[in-house]
């Protein structure tokens, strides 16, 4: 166990998904597909504990999140949510809405980077779990509908008006939100809200070899571009320019970057031990 960890043991069972690992892959399986998979207050809250939780898990070196069925995930549930927030004071539903965001913020913030599989359907919650990812693979059937104004919501929900002009473009954004229609895989890819357009047929794999991938490289150096990518959303260039001449002064002190300096010069590939 790590020095830095309470005495409080890491979480194994989760109530409100499936999760599992294999070797450094964990993934998150959202399993109410005769429902499109929608998010509940008990799936939100364990998504957000499982995410701060997760960076303290050592063997575990990406995340993937995904539904099961014919569909990623339709959002939060018509009537276990919408149904219930409407019997709600002000305060509970404050506690809720903050709850949302702090799954949006542990995604960005978890160091780990997270693969979001979607086919079929990202709907509401679902939608803006997906563009808080690090990389959205996304099959032929893949559809986005960030739809909170359909519901008479704002479209700036879970931090989707902070992090949707900063992915495909203000006014992109602006279209995706504030009508809230349905967007297509290749229009979303068109967009640059897909990091990886395939067949469907091809989702599980290319899913697999991406986090493969991520987890065979230098996780050290993914780390640190997550956070800094993160972190300079709102620098000015001064800050942003001096945060990354002090992460990579340290970085070239790792055993990473020394280990691909013996590579180069024996003619081989990096050994990467993410320290």
């Amino acid at each position: 166990m790590s020095r830095f960890r309470a005495s409080a043991p890491l979480t194994t069972t989760w109530d409100h998904f499936n999760f599992t690992v294999d070797g450094s892959v964990a993934t998150v399986t959202l399993t109410r597909p005769e429902k499109l998979n929608p998010l509940t207050f008990e799936s939100y809250a364990d998504l957000r504990d499982l995410l701060f939780e997760l960076p303290h898990h050592p063997d575990i070196k990406a995340l993937v999140i995904q539904g099961e069925g014919r569909a990623f995930c339709g959002g939060g549930d018509v009537n276990e949510i919408i149904g219930e927030l409407l019997m709600m004071k002000a305060d509970e539903l404050m506690t809720f809405t903050k709850m949302t965001g702090d799954v949006i913020r542990a995604m960005r913030e978890c160091p780990i980077p997270i693969i979001t599989k979607i086919q079929g359907i990202a709907a509401g919650a679902g939608s803006v779990i997906a563009l808080a990812s690090d990389f959205r693979v996304v099959g032929a059937s893949g559809r986005f509908a960030f739809l909170f104004t359909k519901v008479g919501l704002s479209g700036g929900d879970m931090g989707a008006a902070y992090l949707l002009p900063r992915v495909v473009g203000l006014g992109h954004a602006t279209k995706l939100l504030m009508l809230g229609d349905t967007v297509d895989a290749a229009t979303a890819d068109r967009y640059g809200l897909v990091s990886e357009l395939v067949a469907d047929e091809d989702l599980d794999s290319a899913v697999l070899a991406l986090a493969e991938r991520l987890v065979s490289g230098p996780t050290l150096a993914y780390a640190q571009t997550k956070s800094l990518l993160t972190r300079e959303l709102d620098m000015p260039l001064s800050a942003a320019v001096e945060l990354d001449a002090m992460t990579q002064a340290l970085l070239m002190t790792t055993e990473d970057h020394a280990e691909f300096h013996s590579a180069f010069n024996a003619g081989r590939l990096p050994a990467w031990k993410g320290r």
